[in-house]
């Protein structure tokens, strides 16, 4: 093998720097994890920001779902504001992960949908831009801590739709 040959496969296989992944403007570079939210300034906001230096899964603790008023309020806060009777009559799940930092201020929202079978779907704008509006105008997430300390964290909100009604959302 030639230099050159080894020295690009090294920096592959060290640095994954054929990832295609947006990396922050402005915002201080967090370790990568796998399915790292990274700020992007087209739909972030600028002023959101990170106490620690790297974000906590859900599974790293056993506290679940920390929402002020718990789940009652959350499923509650949809069943008010989602409007089924504009929307086709589509069927899957639609994934919004977000960040909540330590001061318990939420950014950072992405989407994902998927059919059924678990394949990505692109899903009607009218259902995903309500629950996405709907998610990001809720207050309330909970300051986690881990060891005494505050952190940041992802959060996770799955809402299961047939026939474009909300029939399960989870955690």
């Amino acid at each position: 093998m030639n230099k050159g040959l080894f020295y690009l496969v090294t920096c592959l296989l060290l640095t994954n720097c054929n990832s295609p992944k947006e990396k922050s403007d402005s915002q201080d570079e967090k370790p990568e994890t796998v399915d790292s939210i990274y700020f992007d300034k087209t739909v972030d906001d600028p002023d959101f920001k990170l106490c620690r230096p790297y974000v906590y899964q859900y599974f790293n603790d056993s506290k679940g779902l920390i929402f002020e008023g718990g789940k009652p309020l959350l499923v509650e806060a949809f069943s008010n504001q989602y409007n089924s009777g504009i929307v086709p009559k589509e069927t899957g799940l639609v994934r919004i992960r977000f960040v909540v930092n330590c001061k318990g201020e939420a950014d950072r929202f992405r989407l994902l949908g998927m059919d059924n079978d678990y394949k990505e779907k692109d899903f009607d704008k009218t259902i995903t831009d309500q629950l996405l509006k709907i998610t990001k105008s809720l207050k309330g997430w909970g300051v986690k801590e881990l060891r005494g300390d505050s952190v940041d964290y992802y959060q996770y909100l799955i809402f299961s739709i047939n026939d474009g009604i909300i029939t399960k959302i989870l955690p």
